[in-house]
């Protein structure tokens, strides 16, 4: 539990000290080596990291912070990141269904789909449930869906979320938390985030919420 609340501490953003983004690049900007830099990195992305942004900030950091273990493990998600933006090809995921079934990205091919990583014990997650039920029930029957990814753990609290906050789509996990293979195959270190997938299997999008979100698909659809 302890170190549940570590990781979520450290992979959300900056609202702990109440740091703006520019103060939290500046504060990266004046301490090239120190290993705590790539802390302030990932609190610079939050929810919603730019490639472009952090791997820049992360060549700032002094060879000694980048050849470190953290600083590969860091450029290992850096990697993942660019691999998973807009433009790429969406990386394959497989995973099980809560009928235990295994459910691929692929088997959506030819649709756009909403991949959304989320989990029952994420407030945020479960607040944005209700916005994602209305979007789905106005696109559903216009080539569109989604595929839900759970951070979650236990099998049961998964299976509650689903029925409680009604997510009729189709949903799969590992059940390894942070942890989750898709999650980091995506570069995924906060939730809720979701990459959205044409019909090819190319990102065309990345974090849309609300009304960005159904913007977008009245635009593509």
């Amino acid at each position: 539990m302890k170190n549940l609340l570590f990781m979520a501490l450290l992979l959300l953003p900056g609202f702990i000290f109440a740091q703006t983004k520019e103060e939290l690049i500046a504060q990266v900007k004046a301490n090239p080596k120190s290993i705590e830099s790539l802390k302030t990195i990932q609190r610079v992305g939050g929810y919603y990291p730019d490639y472009n942004e952090l791997n820049g900030l992360f060549k700032g950091l002094d060879k000694s912070v980048r050849k470190s273990k953290e600083g590969k493990a860091f450029a290992y998600y850096l990697k993942r990141l660019e691999e998973s933006s807009v433009g790429k090809k969406a990386p394959a995921i497989t995973q099980l269904t809560p009928e235990g079934e295994p459910f691929s990205l692929s088997d959506l091919r030819g649709k756009y789909v909403l991949i959304d990583f989320w989990a029952s014990w994420c407030p945020d997650c479960r607040r944005e449930n209700p916005n994602l039920v209305k979007t789905y029930a106005q696109f559903k029957d216009k080539n569109f869906e989604i595929l839900g990814v759970s951070f979650d753990r236990k099998m049961e609290d998964w299976v509650r979320a689903i029925e409680t906050d009604k997510l009729t789509w189709k949903h799969i996990s590992d059940l390894q938390a942070w942890q989750n293979a898709a999650g980091t195959l995506y570069g995924v270190r906060s939730i809720p985030q979701n990459i959205l997938v044409d019909p090819n299997g190319i990102i065309i999008a990345r974090n849309l919420h609300g009304e960005a979100l159904d913007a977008k698909l009245r635009e593509v659809l």
